[in-house]
Protein backbone atom coordinates (compact mmCIF):
# COMPACT_ATOMS: atom_id res chain seq x y z
CA UNK A 1 0.00 0.00 0.00
CA UNK A 2 1.08 3.61 -0.98
CA UNK A 3 2.01 5.64 1.75
CA UNK A 4 0.15 9.28 1.93
CA UNK A 5 3.31 11.14 0.98
CA UNK A 6 4.22 8.70 -1.85
CA UNK A 7 0.51 9.44 -3.38
CA UNK A 8 1.07 12.77 -2.75
CA UNK A 9 4.69 12.66 -4.69
CA UNK A 10 3.07 10.72 -7.56
CA UNK A 11 0.66 13.33 -9.27
CA UNK A 12 4.27 15.26 -9.91
CA UNK A 13 5.34 12.82 -12.32
CA UNK A 14 9.04 14.29 -11.61
CA UNK A 15 11.41 13.86 -14.52
CA UNK A 16 14.64 15.66 -13.60
CA UNK A 17 16.30 16.69 -9.91
CA UNK A 18 14.67 20.03 -10.01
CA UNK A 19 11.35 19.04 -10.08
CA UNK A 20 11.99 16.45 -7.13
CA UNK A 21 13.45 19.33 -5.34
CA UNK A 22 10.29 21.56 -6.12
CA UNK A 23 8.18 18.66 -5.62
CA UNK A 24 9.61 17.65 -2.21
CA UNK A 25 9.05 21.62 -0.57
CA UNK A 26 5.55 21.52 -1.80
CA UNK A 27 4.89 18.27 0.15
CA UNK A 28 6.60 19.33 3.22
CA UNK A 29 4.81 22.52 3.11
CA UNK A 30 1.77 20.80 2.95
CA UNK A 31 2.64 18.69 5.91
CA UNK A 32 3.26 22.12 8.06
CA UNK A 33 0.27 23.08 7.20
CA UNK A 34 -1.42 20.05 8.04
CA UNK A 35 0.83 20.54 11.69
CA UNK A 36 -0.35 23.89 12.26
CA UNK A 37 -4.00 22.67 11.49
CA UNK A 38 -3.09 20.47 14.14
CA UNK A 39 -1.98 23.04 16.73
CA UNK A 40 -5.22 25.47 15.78
CA UNK A 41 -3.17 27.81 14.64
CA UNK A 42 -6.16 29.15 11.50
CA UNK A 43 -8.18 30.01 14.38
CA UNK A 44 -5.64 32.99 15.09
CA UNK A 45 -3.38 33.10 11.10
CA UNK A 46 -4.53 32.59 7.67
CA UNK A 47 -2.54 31.91 4.74
CA UNK A 48 -1.30 33.61 1.65
CA UNK A 49 1.02 34.31 -1.00
CA UNK A 50 2.76 32.27 -3.63
CA UNK A 51 2.19 29.06 -1.86
CA UNK A 52 -1.47 29.56 -1.14
CA UNK A 53 -1.93 30.25 -4.14
CA UNK A 54 -0.38 27.16 -5.95
CA UNK A 55 -1.74 24.67 -2.99
CA UNK A 56 -5.05 26.53 -3.41
CA UNK A 57 -5.81 27.65 -6.17
CA UNK A 58 -3.31 25.89 -8.46
CA UNK A 59 -0.84 28.26 -9.42
CA UNK A 60 1.16 26.69 -12.10
CA UNK A 61 4.41 27.84 -10.54
CA UNK A 62 6.58 26.45 -7.27
CA UNK A 63 6.76 28.37 -4.31
CA UNK A 64 9.86 28.26 -1.76
CA UNK A 65 8.34 30.08 1.61
CA UNK A 66 4.89 29.83 3.46
CA UNK A 67 3.61 33.61 4.13
CA UNK A 68 1.02 34.15 7.05
CA UNK A 69 -0.42 36.89 8.50
CA UNK A 70 -2.21 37.24 12.10
CA UNK A 71 -6.01 37.77 11.83
CA UNK A 72 -5.41 40.67 14.41
CA UNK A 73 -2.44 42.27 16.33
CA UNK A 74 -0.42 41.01 19.12
CA UNK A 75 3.03 41.84 19.35
CA UNK A 76 3.07 39.02 22.18
CA UNK A 77 2.71 36.35 19.56
CA UNK A 78 5.25 33.69 20.00
CA UNK A 79 5.78 31.39 16.46
CA UNK A 80 7.93 28.71 19.05
CA UNK A 81 4.72 26.13 19.96
CA UNK A 82 3.69 26.25 16.16
CA UNK A 83 7.16 25.71 15.47
CA UNK A 84 7.43 22.76 17.43
CA UNK A 85 4.33 21.49 15.76
CA UNK A 86 5.74 21.56 12.39
CA UNK A 87 8.46 19.45 13.22
CA UNK A 88 6.20 16.88 14.92
CA UNK A 89 4.27 16.79 12.07
CA UNK A 90 7.21 16.47 9.26
CA UNK A 91 8.65 13.54 11.62
CA UNK A 92 5.41 11.79 12.15
CA UNK A 93 6.02 11.47 7.98
CA UNK A 94 9.40 10.18 8.47
CA UNK A 95 10.97 13.84 7.61
CA UNK A 96 14.41 14.93 8.96
CA UNK A 97 13.97 18.54 9.75
CA UNK A 98 14.60 21.21 11.89
CA UNK A 99 12.69 23.77 12.41
CA UNK A 100 14.70 27.10 13.29
CA UNK A 101 13.09 30.37 15.04
CA UNK A 102 14.83 33.14 13.25
CA UNK A 103 16.80 35.49 15.56
CA UNK A 104 15.77 39.69 14.94
CA UNK A 105 18.16 42.11 15.80
CA UNK A 106 15.56 44.47 15.29
CA UNK A 107 11.84 44.96 16.39
CA UNK A 108 10.03 44.04 12.94
CA UNK A 109 6.38 43.33 12.29
CA UNK A 110 7.22 39.68 11.08
CA UNK A 111 8.18 36.80 12.80
CA UNK A 112 9.94 33.63 11.05
CA UNK A 113 11.86 30.17 11.24
CA UNK A 114 13.26 28.13 8.39
CA UNK A 115 11.94 24.90 7.93
CA UNK A 116 15.93 22.85 7.21
CA UNK A 117 16.90 19.44 6.34
CA UNK A 118 18.85 17.63 3.41
CA UNK A 119 17.73 17.61 -0.02
CA UNK A 120 18.55 14.01 -0.57
CA UNK A 121 17.97 12.28 2.62
CA UNK A 122 14.88 13.24 2.85
CA UNK A 123 13.99 12.57 -0.94
CA UNK A 124 14.81 9.59 0.00
CA UNK A 125 12.62 8.61 2.84
CA UNK A 126 9.81 8.33 0.16
CA UNK A 127 10.10 4.88 -0.92
CA UNK A 128 9.51 5.25 -4.30
CA UNK A 129 12.34 6.94 -5.00
CA UNK A 130 15.63 4.82 -5.69
CA UNK A 131 18.84 6.43 -5.81
CA UNK A 132 20.47 8.34 -6.96
CA UNK A 133 18.83 10.97 -8.18
CA UNK A 134 21.40 12.73 -10.42
CA UNK A 135 21.77 16.34 -10.36
CA UNK A 136 21.45 17.13 -6.27
CA UNK A 137 24.18 16.95 -4.43
CA UNK A 138 24.72 14.60 -1.42
CA UNK A 139 25.06 17.96 1.27
CA UNK A 140 22.28 20.29 -0.62
CA UNK A 141 20.25 21.88 2.27
CA UNK A 142 16.34 21.84 1.55
CA UNK A 143 15.18 25.21 3.03
CA UNK A 144 11.58 26.60 3.67
CA UNK A 145 11.01 30.02 5.18
CA UNK A 146 7.82 29.84 7.00
CA UNK A 147 6.92 34.28 7.94
CA UNK A 148 3.93 35.52 10.71
CA UNK A 149 3.04 39.34 10.20
CA UNK A 150 1.95 39.65 13.89
CA UNK A 151 0.59 43.04 12.91
CA UNK A 152 -1.80 43.00 9.76
CA UNK A 153 -2.84 45.64 7.73
CA UNK A 154 -6.80 46.00 7.57
CA UNK A 155 -9.39 45.40 5.41
CA UNK A 156 -8.50 41.87 4.31
CA UNK A 157 -11.15 39.07 3.37
CA UNK A 158 -10.97 35.30 4.26
CA UNK A 159 -11.66 32.03 3.18
CA UNK A 160 -11.80 28.75 4.34
CA UNK A 161 -10.46 25.91 2.46
CA UNK A 162 -10.24 22.60 2.39
CA UNK A 163 -7.29 20.07 1.53
CA UNK A 164 -6.96 16.03 1.10
CA UNK A 165 -3.45 15.77 1.55
CA UNK A 166 -1.66 14.17 4.02
CA UNK A 167 -5.62 13.71 5.34
CA UNK A 168 -8.47 15.57 5.06
CA UNK A 169 -8.35 19.59 6.67
CA UNK A 170 -8.72 23.26 6.67
CA UNK A 171 -7.29 25.88 6.17
CA UNK A 172 -8.14 30.10 6.45
CA UNK A 173 -6.68 31.86 3.96
CA UNK A 174 -6.66 35.71 2.57
CA UNK A 175 -9.47 36.00 -0.06
CA UNK A 176 -8.36 36.36 -3.98
CA UNK A 177 -8.92 39.87 -4.03
CA UNK A 178 -6.86 40.59 -0.83
CA UNK A 179 -3.77 38.34 -2.43
CA UNK A 180 -4.17 40.07 -4.96
CA UNK A 181 -3.54 43.49 -3.02
CA UNK A 182 -0.52 41.87 -1.47
CA UNK A 183 0.55 41.27 -4.49
CA UNK A 184 0.50 44.07 -5.66
CA UNK A 185 2.00 46.25 -2.78
CA UNK A 186 5.18 43.41 -3.32
CA UNK A 187 5.45 44.67 -6.84
CA UNK A 188 5.30 48.21 -6.13
CA UNK A 189 7.08 48.52 -2.09
CA UNK A 190 9.55 45.50 -2.30
CA UNK A 191 12.77 46.99 -1.86
CA UNK A 192 13.75 44.69 -5.05
CA UNK A 193 17.74 46.02 -5.03
CA UNK A 194 19.86 44.10 -7.96
CA UNK A 195 17.13 41.01 -8.27
CA UNK A 196 14.01 41.56 -9.61
CA UNK A 197 11.42 39.34 -8.37
CA UNK A 198 9.84 37.39 -11.28
CA UNK A 199 7.93 35.26 -9.14
CA UNK A 200 5.76 38.73 -8.38
CA UNK A 201 5.45 39.27 -11.76
CA UNK A 202 4.30 36.07 -12.97
CA UNK A 203 1.50 35.93 -10.09
CA UNK A 204 0.19 39.37 -11.13
CA UNK A 205 -0.35 37.93 -15.06
CA UNK A 206 -2.44 35.13 -13.26
CA UNK A 207 -4.35 37.61 -11.11
CA UNK A 208 -5.33 39.28 -14.02
CA UNK A 209 -6.06 36.04 -16.69
CA UNK A 210 -8.24 34.86 -13.54
CA UNK A 211 -10.31 38.27 -13.52
CA UNK A 212 -9.65 38.70 -9.81
CA UNK A 213 -11.23 41.57 -8.06
CA UNK A 214 -8.91 43.92 -6.05
CA UNK A 215 -9.44 44.73 -2.28
CA UNK A 216 -8.35 48.10 -2.98
CA UNK A 217 -9.28 49.08 0.74
CA UNK A 218 -6.60 46.70 1.51
CA UNK A 219 -4.01 47.81 -0.95
CA UNK A 220 -4.43 51.71 0.35
CA UNK A 221 -3.92 49.74 4.12
CA UNK A 222 -0.98 47.54 3.12
CA UNK A 223 1.14 50.86 1.74
CA UNK A 224 -0.12 53.09 4.39
CA UNK A 225 1.14 50.94 6.79
CA UNK A 226 4.91 50.41 5.18
CA UNK A 227 5.08 54.04 4.49
CA UNK A 228 4.33 54.47 0.66
CA UNK A 229 0.88 55.95 1.14
CA UNK A 230 0.46 58.59 3.49
CA UNK A 231 -2.42 58.39 6.36
CA UNK A 232 -3.94 61.78 3.99
CA UNK A 233 -3.92 60.17 0.89
CA UNK A 234 -6.45 57.91 -1.06
CA UNK A 235 -5.80 55.47 -2.98
CA UNK A 236 -8.02 55.59 -6.75
CA UNK A 237 -7.79 53.20 -9.97
CA UNK A 238 -6.16 55.95 -12.06
CA UNK A 239 -3.60 56.30 -9.35
CA UNK A 240 -2.69 53.01 -8.81
CA UNK A 241 -2.83 52.14 -12.56
CA UNK A 242 0.43 55.11 -13.37
CA UNK A 243 2.25 53.37 -10.11
CA UNK A 244 2.01 50.23 -11.76
CA UNK A 245 3.23 51.58 -15.30
CA UNK A 246 6.11 53.64 -13.72
CA UNK A 247 7.46 50.52 -12.13
CA UNK A 248 7.17 47.95 -15.07
CA UNK A 249 8.58 50.97 -17.41
CA UNK A 250 11.65 50.42 -14.80
CA UNK A 251 12.34 46.16 -14.73
CA UNK A 252 14.79 44.34 -15.90
CA UNK A 253 13.18 41.93 -17.53
CA UNK A 254 16.12 39.56 -17.75
CA UNK A 255 16.49 39.40 -14.19
CA UNK A 256 12.65 38.68 -13.28
CA UNK A 257 13.16 35.56 -16.18
CA UNK A 258 16.24 34.52 -14.84
CA UNK A 259 14.51 34.65 -11.12
CA UNK A 260 11.35 33.06 -11.94
CA UNK A 261 12.28 29.86 -14.22
CA UNK A 262 13.12 27.60 -12.23
CA UNK A 263 9.92 27.70 -10.84
CA UNK A 264 8.50 27.02 -13.79
CA UNK A 265 7.85 23.54 -15.72
CA UNK A 266 7.45 25.65 -18.81
CA UNK A 267 9.60 28.12 -19.14
CA UNK A 268 8.37 29.38 -22.74
CA UNK A 269 5.89 31.34 -20.53
CA UNK A 270 7.72 34.18 -19.84
CA UNK A 271 8.59 34.70 -23.55
CA UNK A 272 6.47 37.97 -23.86
CA UNK A 273 7.26 39.55 -20.93
CA UNK A 274 8.67 43.37 -21.31
CA UNK A 275 7.53 46.92 -20.79
CA UNK A 276 4.92 46.95 -23.22
CA UNK A 277 3.36 43.63 -22.21
CA UNK A 278 2.96 44.44 -18.45
CA UNK A 279 1.73 48.54 -19.66
CA UNK A 280 -0.20 46.94 -22.05
CA UNK A 281 -2.07 44.33 -19.48
CA UNK A 282 -2.28 46.70 -16.60
CA UNK A 283 -3.78 48.97 -18.80
CA UNK A 284 -6.62 46.70 -20.57
CA UNK A 285 -7.40 45.42 -17.12
CA UNK A 286 -7.63 48.54 -14.44
CA UNK A 287 -10.67 50.53 -16.12
CA UNK A 288 -11.16 53.80 -14.72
Amino acid sequence: MQSAVEKMLEKYNCKNANEYKNSLKEIIQEIALSGLYKSGFFKKAAFYGGSALRIFHSLERFSEDIDFSLLSKNDNFSIEPFCNAIKEELASYGFEMEVIIRTKKTKTNIESAFIKGGTLINLFKIRTINPPVSGINKNETLKIKFEIDINPPSGAEYENKYHLNPFPFTVKLYDLPSQFAGKIHSILCRKWKIRVKGRDLYDYIWFISKNTNLNLAHLSERMKQTGHLSRSDSLNIRTLKNMLKEKFNSLDYKQAINDVKTFLRNPDETELWSKKFFVTITNDFFKE
